[in-house]
């Protein structure tokens, strides 16, 4: 081992890079240097956030919908009897809609019925505006006071009006 310490400078001259002069030279040929480029962060951060929706949403729902159509199949048409009413979401031939329509969406009849009530809430907003625009008119033709004969109040205001009142007349006596 010895022998290897006394080769050591001379294995160092002939390694080394310094030039005849004595003057140390940069040793970097590598060209390895930082880039200045703009951030990846939201391009990373997006696909990472698409492999993982695809892995939880789309391939189960796929074979989801695969193992249905295989192996349940559309619905065929068969005899009903007399007396049965068949439910909204039997109306359906594939099984995923039917589960849709049953599970998830609102049944047909209760969104009829939500429509016929805005109809019915429309039409009575018509009708006091009509019924308003001929107090107006009339107010017009009679030369009437020209607004309505009240002071609008607030509910809360009256009933805090009534327990001063009220406290007032405990405390003064008779």
């Amino acid at each position: 081992m010895v022998s290897w310490s006394t080769l050591r400078p001379i294995l160092s001259k002939l390694i080394s890079k310094t030039s005849r002069n004595g003057v140390l030279q940069r040793q970097m040929s590598d060209h390895r240097t930082f880039p200045y480029a703009p951030t990846r962060f939201q391009w990373l951060k997006f696909k990472d956030l698409m492999h993982l929706y695809i892995s939880l949403g789309v391939i189960p729902l796929g074979l989801v919908t695969l193992y249905c159509n295989v192996f349940i199949g559309p619905a065929t048409l068969s005899e009903i009897p007399e007396d049965y009413e068949p439910k909204h979401w039997e109306y359906y031939r594939h099984p995923i809609s039917r589960f849709l329509a049953r599970y998830i969406l609102p049944c047909p009849q209760q969104e009829y019925e939500k429509y016929l009530h805005h109809i019915f809430e429309e039409e009575e907003k018509k009708r006091i505006r009509a019924l308003e625009s001929q107090v107006k008119q009339k107010m017009k033709e009679r030369q009437d006071y020209q607004a309505y004969y009240y002071r609008p109040v607030l509910g809360k205001y009256h009933r805090v009006s009534k327990e001063t009142a009220d406290y007032i007349d405990s405390i003064k006596g008779d």
